[in-house]
């Protein structure tokens, strides 16, 4: 008898190094984070960053899981819950940026969710190798500002430069990533 693999187990191993790993974990839970985010947001654009937003946040702190504490899927949409309020109480934010910017919302369609699906399906989609490609100032901007959270003006002021330019590093960056997933189509 063949003993199936816990995800708190997945989350371990992913811990070790193991992507392998990590993709099972991310392919059997993400259809469900993708459908909170969704029916939270009624938005299938932001579900679709709140996803990719809440995996990243489990890479950057898989040493931080225990579970001892609970089980892997209340970590995992604890970490969803957390970064869909955070949406919401930044949004405002970004959106009269993006305005004072005259930068347009990079827009997905239901046509790139099942595109970002069949590729992270078929093991291809490697989200670390991505953002591992992007210029260094472009992938720190991005990783401080969607995993580590911060806002512009504290990431600015780590960067020694203004809080304009570090938007601007976001933005390319995420704007690189997208072009990515669209050449992988």
């Amino acid at each position: 008898m063949v003993r199936e693999i816990t995800d708190e187990e997945f989350l371990a191993r992913t811990g070790r190094g193991d992507v392998t790993a990590f993709e099972v974990f991310y392919q059997r839970w993400m259809p469900a984070v993708m459908s909170y985010h969704r029916q939270a947001t009624g938005s299938a654009e932001l579900a679709l960053d709140l996803t990719a937003e809440t995996f990243a946040a489990v890479i950057a702190s898989i040493d931080r899981f225990d579970s001892q504490r609970g089980s892997a899927s209340s970590w995992l949409f604890g970490i969803a819950r957390h970064k869909l309020h955070d949406s919401f109480r930044r949004a405002r934010v970004e959106a009269s940026a993006r305005e004072a910017l005259s930068w347009e919302r990079v827009a997905f369609g239901d046509e790139d969710l099942e595109r970002v699906e069949q590729i992270a399906s078929q093991g291809q989609f490697a989200l670390a190798q991505l953002i591992e490609e992007l210029p260094g100032e472009q992938r720190a901007a991005l990783l401080e500002r969607v995993v580590g959270e911060r806002d512009y003006a504290a990431i600015a002021a780590d960067m020694d430069c203004s809080e304009m330019l570090v938007r601007q590093r976001v933005h390319r960056a995420l704007r690189r990533l997208r072009r990515r997933l669209e050449e992988a189509a």
